[in-house]
């Protein structure tokens, strides 16, 4: 019985404060963050270029494309 009561509070307990920050190596963080935010800043740039908002000249998929 004591068991079972602890396992249901770890559930609850991991349920209700789930852990924070990013659990990898320290040397991995800072290039997998940027990579994370330039590609992001890629498809936000790719996302308006399609709606037809013109952001000026940009390199999209390693392509100068000018504004018309």
């Amino acid at each position: 019985m004591p068991h079972t009561i602890r396992t249901i509070f770890e559930i609850l307990l991991c349920l209700l404060l789930p852990a924070h920050g990013c659990h990898r190596a320290a040397g991995a963080r800072p290039t997998a963050r940027h990579e994370r935010r330039v590609q992001r800043g890629r498809r936000r740039e790719l996302w308006l270029a399609v709606h037809g908002v013109d952001v000026g000249p940009r390199r999209l998929h390693g392509v100068e494309v000018a504004a018309r």
